[in-house]
């Protein structure tokens, strides 16, 4: 097992969100007894349920969910049940103000959405201790309680956070990290503007700026305590939990969001973690046109690669099933028939071993009413049902996949000083959300699937010599520690591929007085002394390579090569025609390729099959570039998952004999895929 989890599923398990609260209780048996019948084993409850538990302050009432567990038990259905801290009730934010989270102006955010409070706020930690504790004690042992869930989409909604308690929390990070104000006004360069600190009391969170032109090193900080915030926070309920629960129920979060180290959520709290997946937001209609070069719902795969590196073997928690939608925002299509199939046999591709269905059934009240379940108001079978069933179904057989590790060609490298950065930096972002596109688009489009690996210093060198190839794109900051790993992992055999704008910053945020690519100069041999944005006024950016034409778009490093350094690509266009745009470096055992420009779907092809690891399925199959290929392996069993996400058929060909799992039939040769169908082929 991972380091990184500590719960694994034994079987493929499917489930669903329900709210015993919302409906009558006339209907809860033959929701169970339908929930069942469709292959569903697990729902997940109450994890907004706050005010039903204490509908008044120290007044705690469990009657309905006594009963409804109770139910839960004489059905066989397995609960996981919510900590209900993502939505506290209106005496307690009432009575209580300090708890609310606030904007930049210092505005509180009041009752009547969710996740309006503060993680840092004594007194709201105080109730959720107790809230907590409560209800561990309550349902730790019940029989039906298969797992817990901490909140609800941690850093959801906002990931800023402004109140009073906040201001004090951001101040005693600071004086932890830093000690003394001189040290604190140095690390940020605090002399620029007249910055300059002399009490620890004149720092805030963020306050309205003119021109939001804050101090970049300050903002970078300041969000590493907003994740040091939510971190402490799950893990303070985290802490509770153990205390009661049963051995082997697992504790669990759901959701990906930002200014949330997300890896040290997992390590220091959870047994496993689990996402809340939604692809047809790419088709939402409040959102720009989709085309076919967007990868539309395809992209979830990205989203779902990035929940594999913080948990291997990661559960969905809300898996769409309908229609998305709040009734002011998100508005979107149903899925068409196949899509729910599809997406969910999208997840359990990815590394994802539980499923469970947002919603049973869509609700009649509140603001999402939109965001449709299984069933619909009408309470009818309908079309999503049976898929659901089929779903189901097919995922029974894929047993021998529970628990197998995903194949990639290739690592792809990141970390949260630089996502954090994007944030703070806009040429920062300019570069690497265009490169983190076109790798995941060229790793879609030539069925070659990477793994992530984040980067910290104290990372083992074995996270990274697990594999052949590594691109980081635009390792922006880098400390000496995580150049010491990279020259490492080169130096053990390893291909580095890094892009242009590296290694200039360190970890505080400020610019280094080295050569570019600073840190990386001895590994990739080449010397930055000229940089540029490509210029709209001038034909776009190009190189050659092996006479072959090269993009370099978006932004140019014009790379001379040091003593040993090859050139393998020479720009074309603009004043550095002429110069390299692509060098090779040989580096003890491995090898450094450094591009100076951003990266495109072709030349991370390019690149990757330089270095030998393009389509490392092609000696099993040929798929198009519409279908996907993954491939999960365990105990030396290979299980290829065939995903046609066109509305149009796909043809896929089996080189070899390969037993459909749905049914135990041995397939090979050419095979016509429908519309959104998926396979899971077992490798003889």
């Amino acid at each position: 097992m991972s380091r990184k989890q500590r719960f694994l599923w034994q079987t493929m398990t499917a489930g669903v969100c329900y709210y015993p609260e919302h409906w009558p209780k006339e209907l809860w048996r033959s929701d169970l007894e339908r929930i069942k019948a469709a292959g569903l084993s697990v729902i997940r409850i109450g994890e907004f349920c706050w005010s039903i538990f204490e509908p008044s302050e120290r007044v705690f009432c469990f009657e309905l969910f006594d009963e409804f567990m109770q139910l839960c038990v004489e059905t066989g259905m397995n609960v996981i049940l919510g900590t209900p801290t993502a939505t506290p009730p209106a005496w307690l934010t009432e009575k209580y103000p300090e708890t609310l989270n606030c904007n930049r102006e210092g505005t509180p955010y009041r009752h009547g959405c969710r996740r309006h409070y503060n993680y840092n706020s004594p007194v709201y930690q105080k109730f959720c201790a107790r809230i907590v504790e409560k209800m561990a004690r309550r349902y730790g042992q019940y029989p039906c309680v298969v797992g817990w869930q901490i909140d609800n989409e941690i850093n959801c909604e906002t990931d800023e956070f402004h109140s009073q308690a906040d201001q004090v929390a951001f101040r005693r990070f600071l004086q932890e990290k830093y000690v003394t104000l001189d040290a604190l006004n140095q690390a940020w360069g605090t002399v620029v503007w007249s910055q300059t600190y002399t009490d620890w009391n004149q720092i805030f969170t963020p306050r309205p700026v003119l021109n939001d032109g804050y101090n970049p090193s300050y903002l970078l900080d300041y969000y590493r305590f907003v994740s040091d915030s939510a971190c402490r926070f799950a893990g303070m309920q985290a802490d509770i939990l153990r205390r009661y629960k049963k051995p082997g129920d697992f504790i669990t979060t759901n959701g990906l969001f930002n200014h949330l180290d997300n890896h040290r959520m997992a390590e220091e709290s959870l047994d496993v973690y689990c996402y809340d997946s939604y692809p047809s937001f790419a088709f939402g209609l409040d959102r720009a046109p989709k085309t076919e070069t967007d990868l539309n719902d395809r992209k979830w795969t990205r989203n779902l690669t990035e929940t594999r590196s913080v948990c291997p073997h990661f559960g969905i928690m809300e898996q769409q099933s309908g229609a998305n939608g709040w009734t002011n925002r998100m508005e979107g299509p149903a899925p068409r028939p196949g899509q729910l199939t599809l997406w969910a046999m999208q997840s359990v591709a990815q590394g994802a071993d539980f499923v469970s269905f947002f919603r049973w059934r869509t609700a009649c009240f509140g603001t999402e009413i939109y965001w449709h379940g299984i069933l619909d108001y009408d309470n009818r079978d309908n079309r999503k049902l049976a898929e659901v069933k089929d779903f189901c179904d097919k995922l029974r057989t894929l047993d021998p996949v529970c628990g197998a590790d995903n194949v990639a060609a290739f690592a792809l490298i990141k970390d949260y000083d630089n996502q954090w950065d994007m944030d703070v930096d806009v040429w920062h972002r300019r570069v690497q959300s265009v490169s983190e596109k076109e790798i995941f688009a060229a790793s879609e489009l030539n069925h070659s699937p990477y793994n992530i690996v984040y980067l910290k210093d104290e990372t083992d060198l074995a996270e990274l010599s697990a594999y052949p190839v590594a691109i980081y794109p635009h390792p922006v900051m880098l400390s000496e520690k995580r150049a010491a790993l990279l020259e490492q992992y080169v130096a053990g055999g390893g291909t580095l591929i890094v892009g242009c704008r590296s290694g200039y910053k360190d970890l505080s945020g400020k610019c280094v007085m080295l050569p570019q690519p600073g840190l990386l100069q001895e590994l990739t041999g080449t010397d930055v002394r000229d940089f540029t944005f490509t210029s709209p006024n001038e034909e776009e950016s190009f190189a050659l390579w092996d006479e072959n034409r090269l993009e370099t778009p978006v932004f140019n490093d014009i790379l001379t090569p040091l003593e040993g350094t090859e050139v393998l690509a020479v720009y074309q266009t603009s004043y550095y025609s002429g110069q390299a745009a692509l060098t090779r470096r040989t580096y003890e055992k491995g090898q450094v390729l450094h591009l100076g420009s951003t990266f495109t779907r072709d030349s991370v092809k390019r690149l990757l099959a330089f270095a030998g690891v393009l389509e490392p399925f092609r000696e099993w199959i040929d798929a198009p570039e519409g279908v996907e290929a993954v491939m999960r392996e365990r105990d030396g069993r290979r299980f290829l998952f065939v995903l046609n996400f066109q509305k149009e058929p796909q043809p896929i060909t089996l080189h070899s004999d390969a037993v459909l799992l749905y049914t135990g039939e041995t397939r090979r040769g050419t095979i016509v895929m429908s519309p959104f169908e998926t396979a899971v082929y077992e490798l003889i």
